[in-house]
């Protein structure tokens, strides 16, 4: 059960005791809406009545009077639509940013996992992220970060205990313990892991899991570990193995992994049940130009789901999986948030309810003020970078280095053997991770084929999850302009060619997030893209997000750290 705020006693009565007169009809709504038709996520039907709003809580569905009343004849309403899993550090903007770009989207609710920052920052980035999202009109749950770092083979600038997070349980918005990543410390029964694991049991919260490819007794094991849900399916045989395990399945249709096409046969009466809608991780250009929530409800009902049950996974199952509640339907006693869309097929979004108040009504939304944030822990998250000098003799290697191959559309990677240097025209180029969080001058180094860069560098400062400088380029000489320009903004994106940068974007929250306009960080990025692809990256990767998870050393098959390529199959560099 998910705790709450905590109110007076007399003011909780007061409020129910209204809510009750008002759901009998003896006391006028506070709003009413009018010849509503709506989705009933307990019937799997469309149904028509009037929907009595009392305190910000529905308090009746059927036919009321009201102080207010609005006719939503032409429209259909939903339950205001929910991110299952998200890092919000993704979007490259403020927490306050992403509410005023996904509001308008339909989306009233996210659980996200802070581990981003918190692999930076460590718990001053929970801290952080904590403040940042407070009273925004987006509710914001948090799931606690299990892997900081990912793995032991992982050099983060925290390395967080079971210890050091089991106090935010005691937070109110915390729901549980975040994607546990380190499958093999898991199955492998390591200490720590198991610690994480059975303190969120303990306080009786969910533990999501992060298990790409997992199957079998490795599978079996996991699950027994109490690992309740998996956002990494690729595959429908993946997913139906998973929820045959008990697994609830997070479908990911994100900037980077986009598993929607995949697992369209899971939103069906038989699955749907099973399953959930989440992002994982969304670029500013996606959320402007796609939509959220909304978008993957569009793609799925075009590609033959039944909107009901596609409705559903943005908001009723998350809602139950995590024990929200009073959130996720259309039903007495269910707060008043709530979209208007123009019909179940376009999921076109007209109003949005927060609260049983319109923030978004198709024309603008309501002002949102960023949150207020300690000074010095505002500070601490604007200075994350040690002090580093490179030049080009840091990036040369004598030795024969290993091949990452990269896959179109995924995240998942191919062992492509072994190269001696750099070859721009066989599409071999260099790639290296350097970390940046306390200036132990660690630089792993490695080749990378599938990328397309035909000139220049390109280097960021969220290289997933430890997020070290990460950079590939076309000789050491330019990947060391990369990485030096990149250090000097304190974090971002740098596009360099014959030394110079010719594109980039600042993100000094952590090296992660922009204090910019989304706008204005949507201009920058795209610019940067525009600018990469001109140079030859791929036009089927994204230049930044992909890069970003190559040091991800929980994703098969090969990725880099500071220390090296490492293949995620046999635990071992090479």
């Amino acid at each position: 059960m998910v705790k709450r705020n905590k109110i007076s006693d007399a003011e909780q009565a007061d409020r129910l005791h209204r809510l009750i007169d008002t759901a009998a009809g003896r006391k006028l709504a506070d709003i009413v809406l009018k010849n509503a038709r709506f989705v009933n996520v307990f019937t799997n039907r469309l149904e028509t009545a009037d929907i009595a709003v009392c305190d910000g809580v529905i308090a009746g569905i059927g036919s009321y009077e009201g102080v207010r009343e609005l006719d939503m004849a032409g429209k259909v309403l939903c339950p205001g639509f929910m991110d299952a899993h998200i890092h919000l550090e993704s979007s490259l903007v403020a927490p306050a940013e992403f509410a005023r770009a996904v509001i308008p989207h339909g989306t009233t609710a996210v659980v996200t996992d802070p581990h981003e920052i918190a692999n930076v920052m460590g718990t001053k980035g929970i801290d952080y992220m904590l403040q940042a999202t407070c009273g925004l009109p987006l509710d914001v749950w948090f799931m606690l970060p299990s892997c900081v770092p990912a793995t032991p083979v992982d050099e983060s600038g925290a390395v967080l205990t079971h210890e050091d997070i089991e106090k935010y349980y005691d937070d109110p918005r915390v729901l549980g313990l975040a994607e546990m990543m380190d499958f093999v410390g898991v199955t492998f029964s390591d200490s720590e892991c198991l610690a994480k694991i059975n303190a969120a049991v303990d306080h009786g919260a969910k533990v999501d899991g992060h298990g790409p490819g997992l199957a079998g007794k490795t599978l079996n094991a996991y699950v027994a570990a109490g690992i309740e849900s998996d956002h990494e399916c690729s595959t429908l045989e993946e997913a139906l193995e998973k929820i045959s395990r008990g697994q609830m399945i997070m479908i990911r249709e994100g900037t980077a992994a986009r598993n929607l096409d995949a697992l369209i046969p899971l939103l069906t009466s038989e699955y749907g049940e099973r399953c959930m809608f989440c992002s994982d991780d969304k670029h500013p250009s996606d959320l402007l130009e796609l939509g959220h929530m909304d978008y993957v409800m569009r793609r799925a009902v075009k590609a033959g789901a039944d909107p009901i049950i596609a409705v559903k996974a943005a908001t009723y199952n998350t809602a139950r999986y995590f024990g929200l509640r009073g959130i996720g339907a259309i039903a007495p006693g269910c707060k008043a948030d709530m979209v208007a869309v123009d019909d179940l097929e376009n999921f076109r979004v007209e109003q949005v309810w927060k609260n049983g108040a319109v923030v978004f009504d198709g024309a603008g939304l309501i002002p949102i003020k960023a949150p207020a944030i300690d000074p010095s822990l505002d500070a601490a998250a604007h200075a994350t970078f040690s002090s580093m000098h490179f030049d080009a003799s840091d990036f040369a290697s004598k030795k024969p280095l290993a091949v990452i191959g990269t896959v179109a559309g995924e995240i998942t990677t191919t062992n492509q053997g072994k190269a001696r240097g750099i070859d721009v025209a066989g599409d071999v180029l260099k790639i290296a991770v350097i970390e940046r969080h306390r200036g132990t001058g660690h630089i792993g180094l490695g080749y990378i084929k599938g990328y397309g860069l035909k000139s220049g560098a390109v280097a960021t400062s969220f290289a997933h999850d430890s997020h070290n400088m990460i950079v590939i380029g076309t000789s050491e000489e330019e990947m060391a302009s990369a990485v030096k320009r990149l250090a000097a903004n304190e974090g971002g994106i740098v596009v360099t060619e014959s030394g110079k940068p010719v594109a980039e974007v600042i993100l000094s929250i952590a090296g992660l997030m922009s204090d910019a306009p989304l706008s204005e960080v949507n201009d920058a990025l795209e610019k940067a893209k525009a600018q990469a692809r001109a140079m030859g990256v791929s036009s089927e990767i994204d230049p930044f997000m992909t890069l970003s998870f190559l040091s991800l050393p929980v994703i098969p098959e090969l990725r880099i750290t500071t220390k090296g390529v490492f293949d995620v199959s046999e635990q071992k560099y090479i």
